[in-house]
């Protein structure tokens, strides 16, 4: 027994070794098909954080070109309008003068109304101190500028963009989108032609507020970030479901393909052990007839020669008379079957096999429940075999039972064909040995060949019929024929 569980074991791990290396190319396929789309989602949220950046990069050039031709623009409109006459009318700058200041500030305010322009500072040029700028609160105080400051001293125009924020500020889950370009340029002194000397008077530092455009950014980068996302689920869903029904289609077909190798080479060895128990079983049957009739013979010399010592001889008759029951078995499993269809009511075949075994019903005291449908369709049926195949089942139930049970046998009209169902109140069939029942020569009775239920299936096979068996262990066990309809 536990060499048959380990068998089982065996074969079913095979089976699905089989069936997995059949699904392996397609499990590759699979594989790459999503790798692809992470891929694809990867590469489409750098390819959104390049256009942004480059976004970012071209809005910074674009702010501090402008921002650069309004410093010259200031630096021309400071110089003329406001240091020279405060030269010649007070003799030197003083912003500590509030008509300098005025004047100043009233140059600076319209120079840049209606530009977008938060504020302008102005650095002087001995300290990093801020004289001027468009918020009071800012003037006066100390080393506020800072490389760029420096930078801009040595003459060298240059740009700081403070950014702050992500495209999870459109969820609110980070701080507000924040952007601010300050741009730093030399105040110069302007020639009399119109051109900027070398002389560095100061340092003005423009400052513009980009949040509204650095925000726009930021909702461009989130746009392609949704989108693709909204493309690559649609895409993700739309490939798992293909790759979905095409593991079902291959599945199905790999348990088909295997159950075709299974079917054939079972065919194969019955096929080969059909032909050795053929031999044997013709080996064994002519001197078997010859033992029984020479048994009768003496059976008779005996009952003359030695009253009352016949029984031995009888008992030679009835074991050989057994032996030929089992030799006419294996012949009748190993010889090919020949169908004689005909087309007969199903319930004329059950009521036989009924009449048949009644006496051994009444003999064990077990009670016969009928139930055969009055309206039953015709069947194409070899009326023996069939015969034959449902005494198998009903012996098989009587064996069960022992004594002192129920047999149900019903009948009725399926899916265009027949059914026959056989029950029985026996011990039932452990799940262990559900696999093998229909097997040649398998069998837990101390006697029988075990080939009543592999002789059983191997006529329902030919009839095109399906037989299926539903047992429990303590509750009995139903043997369950479903004929396909006459045509």
């Amino acid at each position: 027994m536990a060499k048959n569980t380990q068998s089982n074991h065996g074969i079913d791990s095979v089976r699905q070794q089989k069936m997995e290396a059949g699904l392996v190319p397609f499990k590759l396929v699979k594989y790459f098909s999503f790798s692809s789309l992470v891929v694809i989602l990867v590469f489409t949220l750098f390819l959104s954080w390049i256009i942004s950046d480059n976004a970012r990069k071209v809005m910074m050039e674009q702010n501090e070109e402008y921002s650069l031709l309004l410093a010259e623009n200031l630096n021309q409109q400071v110089f003329r309008r406001f240091v020279l006459p405060a030269v010649v009318r007070y003799g030197g700058i003083k912003l500590s003068n509030p008509e300098q200041f005025e004047l100043l500030n009233g140059i600076i305010r319209g120079v840049i109304q209606g530009l977008k322009i938060d504020s302008v500072t102005i650095y002087d040029s001995s300290m990093n101190i801020i004289s001027f700028s468009t918020v009071p609160e800012l003037i006066g105080k100390k080393d506020m500028g800072e490389k760029e400051y420096i930078k801009a001293l040595g003459g060298v125009s240059n740009s700081r963009l403070a950014y702050s924020g992500s495209v999870f500020s459109l969820l609110h889950l980070v701080d507000d989108v924040k952007c601010e370009l300050k741009t730093f340029i030399p105040f110069r002194q302007v020639r009399q032609d119109g051109e900027e000397g070398n002389l560095i008077m100061g340092v003005i530092e423009i400052e513009k507020n980009l949040s509204r455009s650095y925000a726009n950014i930021i909702r461009l980068q989130g746009r392609i970030i949704l989108v693709s996302s909204v493309v690559m689920a649609i895409l993700f869903l739309v490939l798992r479901t293909i790759v979905s029904r095409a593991g079902k289609i291959m599945e199905k077909r790999a348990m088909e393909r295997l159950r075709l190798e299974e079917k054939l080479n079972q065919s194969e060895r019955l096929a080969h052990l059909g032909t050795m128990v053929a031999t044997v079983s013709h080996e064994i049957k002519s001197p078997l007839g010859i033992v029984r009739s020479t048994a009768e013979i003496l059976a008779k010399r005996i009952e003359k020669l030695a009253p009352g010592n016949e029984h031995l001889a009888k008992i030679i008759v009835d074991e050989t008379i057994r032996l030929n029951s089992i030799v006419v078995e294996f012949l009748d499993f190993a010889r090919p079957q020949k169908l004689n269809l005909e087309r007969i009511n199903l319930n004329l075949v059950v009521k036989k096999v009924l009449l048949f075994i009644a006496p051994e019903l009444k003999k064990r005291r077990i009670e016969l429940v009928t139930d055969l449908a009055p309206n039953l369709k015709e069947s194409y049926l070899d009326e023996k075999l069939f015969y034959r195949a449902l005494l198998n089942i009903f012996v098989n139930a009587l064996q069960a039972i022992g004594e002192g049970g129920q047999v149900q046998v019903s009948t009725g009209n399926v899916r265009g064909g027949t059914r026959v169902a056989i029950r029985d109140s026996g011990s039932g069939i452990p799940e262990d040995k559900m696999d093998q029942i229909f097997k040649p020569f398998f069998t837990d009775k101390n006697r029988g060949t075990g080939l009543g239920l592999a002789i059983t299936k191997n006529i329902v096979d030919s009839h095109g019929a399906e037989i299926s068996v539903d047992s429990e262990v303590g509750n009995g066990t139903t043997f369950i024929i479903n004929i396909p309809p006459a045509k």
